[in-house]
């Protein structure tokens, strides 16, 4: 076998890394300890952000938490707020919407990006393999055209709506772009103005020098190999889930363009992903999309959810990218 399609390290148990054990039935289960963090719906509640959890799909039991900057209900102002569609992060399989890291990253965005964020609960594999996830992502934006809920009602800008998500969460926003491209017209009065794809996980068969060095402290390459292999229907890292080379993902790319859509990708060198998420902005700059790309130097992935200077050095790069791209 060549180098470039060389095993990630053999001595290295993935399992044991995510906590996780496969069950004869193909579902797994999850022993990692993750915390969780309630909604505060309450407007008498302190807190500078409001967030309400309302079921999207209760037979898929997939929900959306709603994420309101007080100061839309302390100030009388008729002037709507952004809205951002997020995405978790987890490799597919780990991870919700109530997870205090996920919730708390969309707090600090709503404050310091003046946005209004709903956050997508959608189906984890192997128990939903991809496209499941995809098409829980579709259903959200539906939803959100069509629901009667007041604070998006009164507050949200549909008009300028951009589709976020890190991680696994950024290829889910990719897809699910992809997939709005081609029916913008059934998603009025929804219009999306951007994705924002952070740190969004791609690979392939063929490795790159960052997984060939495969020095990652915290998710070595076999991790991220494992994920795949509990996330795509079938075992084939070239698959067009994986790679966005592939399959019809570009030629539904050509279908942005005419939109006037903009995207941002951002990562850093340090990612053991950054070289197909490189690859990534080529394509999508050879299918004359708008791109703008942000990478900077050192990090890992995962960087700016743990480090509060990468997340507020983030959040300027989001402010500027959505001023940007907002239309009056």
């Amino acid at each position: 076998m060549s180098s470039q399609t060389a095993p990630s390290n053999p001595t290295v148990d993935p399992y044991q890394i995510l906590q996780i054990a496969l069950n004869a039935d193909g579902t797994i289960t999850r022993h990692r300890e993750i915390p969780n963090t309630p909604p505060t719906p309450d407007p008498s509640h302190s807190t500078p952000v409001l967030s309400k959890d309302i079921p999207l799909n209760q037979s898929n039991n997939t929900w959306v938490r709603i994420f309101l900057p007080r100061e839309v209900l302390d100030h009388n102002s008729s002037t709507k707020l952004p809205l951002i569609v997020y995405f978790h992060g987890g490799g597919f399989i780990l991870f919700s919407a109530a997870s205090s890291i996920f919730h708390d990253f969309c707090v600090n965005m709503a404050i310091d990006l003046h946005v209004i964020i709903v956050s997508v609960e959608y189906r984890l594999t192997p128990e939903h393999r991809l496209p499941a996830a995809y098409d829980d992502a579709m259903e959200a934006l539906h939803w959100i055209k069509t629901t009667p809920d007041g604070w998006l009602r009164d507050y949200a800008d549909l008009s300028n709506t951009f589709i976020m998500g890190a991680s696994a969460g950024g290829n889910i926003a990719y897809h699910a772009g992809l997939r709005a491209s081609v029916e913008t017209d059934k998603l009025e009065p929804l219009v999306i103005r951007g994705l924002i794809l952070h740190q969004p996980f791609f690979g392939g068969s063929q490795r790159t020098q960052p997984e060939l060095r495969d020095n990652d402290p915290i998710l070595p390459l076999s991790v991220f190999d494992l994920m795949w292999e509990l996330s795509l229907p079938i075992a084939d890292r070239d698959h067009e889930f994986c790679n966005p080379k592939v399959g019809d993902g570009p030629q539904l790319l050509e279908k942005i363009k005419p939109l006037g859509w903009k995207v941002l990708v951002v990562g850093c060198d340090g990612d053991i992903l950054f070289e197909h998420q490189i690859e990534l902005v080529k394509l999508m700059r050879e299918k004359g999309v708008s791109v703008v790309s942000q990478f900077g130097e050192g990090g890992y992935h995962g960087v700016d959810m743990f480090e509060p200077a990468k997340t507020k050095a983030l959040h300027v790069v989001l402010k500027n990218f959505i001023l940007s791209s907002l239309v009056a």
